[in-house]
């Protein structure tokens, strides 16, 4: 073995460098008595088309064919023709393979207590929902989105009749581990569960979490043949393990939460950009998916604008929006210019009305979407829905239309009111100081709290600024509509963004919301 750990030591560096074979880990792999089938891949002996992750026994796996393999924002990440990802959770160089599943003498034994392979089916009124316990790795997409459908801790897991169908379905579709299906008129839409085919062949690296297979990528153990799948189970898409504490190996159970593995983190003193922020293409997709499946189908004045829109059109904007915060270049790589958002603009009469009606649903998409709610995001995120929904009325009009190549737009945090925490020093649209900050003012125990007397002292001009976008904290009518939200991020400290209010000052808030909101 200490041949083998010496050919680690040098072959380390290759392992998903350059078209270099990672003799390092194929010859630790030799000595560890990896099957044969295995060490042929390693050494670039075996090369296939197909998409493929082989589960090398007690090993990597070795991600191999035409996909793509990307970070958890969705950016894509280069690779070898044979690239090894660590499945132990204790590589120094994650996702990289270090051998570190040799050194430690890795156990990817499936758990005799684990959750029973069992598929369990749901009956409802518009749509049933089979799902298998035993597969689920636990991400709480199907339970936080949808969940009067959907259910933590409680029997029956799943009540179909407690939601819209296309909300179960949309559901369904986003499960990562292959848990989930559904059936209409007692027909399951196995086709449909797994995107009929639609979706390119990807590995994606989860923060913190699995790695989520998507576009049919075969799954094989390291003789070559198919690793069996749970009952029900999707060949479409899967989670795979990537901490090593899975009680159901190679799938992914979720015990990455309790086990605390944790990513690499990032550079403290790094800023994200407005896409990273974001959560990247898969929260921007979300995003585009819900407006243009749940709300644009809805509304009478956009449901005639986009009725013959392509069916990628969501991913297409979702890209756009992508390239324009600061992500990767999917949507100029693969769709060019200006050409395909003018062909959905052009002869659209797009007016006035219509605009404002796709800015304000787009904004409740995002609350949907669980995009982030600091002031600071959206401010800035308004500010380009704004301007971009104000060139597609341009764009509608067939003379006044810009460009095809026009550059693409790009925002970022400078644009609007900086990065997370900042604050713009001036008055909104001038260069006047922020106006100085009235002195606070409590009420006594026994004076009824006033709105122009006390709450409108305990807001700062810099607090009123930041929140300009939404609604204004220095009016008494936008205040006491959204009093409980405001009560509620006081008390969990995430209102203001610099600090929390003192408790006496949330306690005179919440006094002025149980009087009645006066004047």
């Amino acid at each position: 073995m200490s041949s083998g750990m010496s050919a680690i030591t040098k072959g380390r560096a290759r392992i998903m460098s350059g078209s270099d074979t990672p003799d390092g880990l194929a010859e630790a792999g030799q000595a560890a008595g990896w099957p044969a089938a295995t060490l042929d891949v390693l050494r670039g002996g075996v090369t296939t088309q197909a998409a493929r992750v082989m589960v090398v026994p007690g090993g990597p796996y070795l991600a191999s064919g035409a996909m793509r393999i990307t970070d958890h924002l969705g950016r894509p990440i280069e690779h070898d023709t044979v690239t090894a990802l660590c499945r132990c959770g204790r590589s120094e160089s994650k996702p990289r393979c270090d051998a570190a599943c040799i050194r430690t003498g890795f156990d990817d034994a499936k758990a005799p207590d684990r959750v029973p392979d069992r598929r369990d089916t749901y009956a409802g009124q518009q749509v049933t929902v089979f799902d298998n316990r035993g597969l689920c790795q636990h991400s709480g997409l199907c339970t936080e989105r949808l969940p009067g459908v959907f259910h933590t801790g409680s029997e029956p897991f799943v009540t179909p009749s407690g939601g819209r169908m296309d909300e179960i379905v949309r559901a369904v579709r986003d499960c990562p581990s292959g848990a989930l299906s559904f059936a209409v008129d007692g027909v399951e839409a196995r086709a449909q569960t797994d995107w009929a085919g639609t979706r390119p062949p990807t590995a994606l690296i989860s923060q913190d979490g699995p790695y989520r297979l998507t576009g049919g990528v075969e799954i094989v153990d390291g003789a070559g043949a198919p690793v069996p799948r749970a009952q029900g189970a999707s060949t479409e898409h899967a989670a795979l393990c990537r901490c090593g504490h899975s009680r159901n190996k190679p799938f992914c159970s979720g015990m990455h939460y309790y086990a605390g593995f944790r990513d690499p983190l990032p550079d403290p003193a790094a800023v994200p950009s407005i896409f990273e922020w974001a959560g990247g293409l898969p929260a921007l997709e979300r995003l585009t998916r819900l407006f243009y499946e749940k709300y644009v189908p809805a509304d009478a004045l956009l449901s005639p604008l986009f009725a013959s829109m392509s069916p990628d059109h969501p991913q297409r904007v979702a890209s756009w929006l992508g390239e324009v915060f600061g992500g990767p270049k999917a949507y100029s790589d693969r769709y060019g210019g200006y050409s395909y958002m003018l062909s959905q603009h052009v002869g659209k009469g797009i007016d006035e009305k219509r605009r404002a009606r796709w800015a304000a649903l787009l904004m409740r998409a995002a609350d949907d979407a669980g995009l982030p709610t600091d002031a600071e995001f959206r401010s800035l995120f308004a500010s380009y829905i704004d301007w971009g929904s104000r060139l597609a009325v341009d764009n509608s009009q067939a003379d006044s239309r810009p460009s095809e190549n026009m550059p693409m737009p790009h925002w970022d945090w400078t644009t609007a009111a900086g990065p997370p925490g900042s604050r713009v020093p001036a008055r909104p649209g001038t260069n006047e100081p922020a106006q100085a900050d009235p002195p606070v003012v409590l009420p006594a125990e026994d004076e009824p709290v006033s709105f122009s007397t006390h709450i409108r002292t305990l807001f700062r001009d810099r607090d009123r600024r930041s929140m300009l976008f939404a609604f204004d904290l220095w009016n008494r009518d936008d205040v006491a509509t959204h009093a409980a939200a405001i009560l509620a991020r006081l008390q969990n400290g995430t209102m203001p963004c610099d600090g929390a209010w003192p408790e006496r000052h949330i306690a005179v808030f919440a006094r002025w919301i149980d009087e009645g909101t006066h004047p």
